[in-house]
């Protein structure tokens, strides 16, 4: 919890037909991640919505929202990443937005899904920070680069399988918080790789 912009990482696996109840938030990015399963989201800007695998949800809750989140499967489970990154500023006006994308836009790549602004080529969400979101997919021996800005930092977290980075190998649920390093080297482990999400951090 707390590395450069980077606030909280929950990770939260919630029972079918259970969920958190409305509660309040105010000056954070928060951005929701699903695994596996499908999340009801209701807030107080009117937005109701089902988040599932493959989509990133943007909420920036700025002068505060109430919102809640439900699994909306009364069999499933439903697996979660929720990520809480300060914003530039306090008070800003609320904002929702949610952004789906195909699974081999994350495979033996890194995908974007979150950025300052938009870049044009894919859709993203924009969020209020100077703070690039990516998620990618790699299968054994599969490897990608990301090159880093010598006055920027890294967190990189490993949400399913393994890989190695930088020649560090790191399970489902490690995480590593990067500094001083010009590129990161990811590479799945065999025998069925890994998914990491990655923050490249002022």
């Amino acid at each position: 919890m707390g590395f450069r912009a980077l606030r909280v990482m929950n990770e939260d696996r919630i029972a079918p037909g259970k969920g958190f109840g409305p509660h309040a938030h105010r000056d954070m990015e928060i951005l929701t991640y699903v695994l596996e399963g499908r999340l009801l989201h209701r807030d107080s800007m009117g937005e109701e919505h089902v988040l599932g695998p493959n989509e990133i949800q943007m909420m920036s809750v700025g002068s505060g929202v109430v919102h809640s989140e439900f699994n909306a499967s009364e069999t499933e489970p439903v697996h979660l990443i929720q990520i809480w990154i300060l914003p530039e500023a306090e008070d800003l006006e609320p904002s929702y937005q949610q952004v789906a994308f195909t699974p081999e836009e994350k495979r033996g790549r890194l995908r974007l899904l979150a950025a300052p602004g938009t870049n044009g080529e894919k859709p993203m969400t924009v969020i209020r920070q100077d703070v690039r979101v990516y998620a990618g997919e790699l299968a054994a021996n599969q490897t990608v680069t990301h090159d880093i800005r010598s006055d920027r930092y890294a967190w990189v977290q490993v949400v399913k399988g393994r890989i190695s980075l930088n020649e560090h190998m790191l399970s489902e649920g490690d995480a590593a918080a990067v500094s001083a390093e010009s590129q990161l080297t990811f590479t799945g482990i065999q025998p069925d790789g890994g998914e990491v999400l990655l923050f490249d951090l002022r």
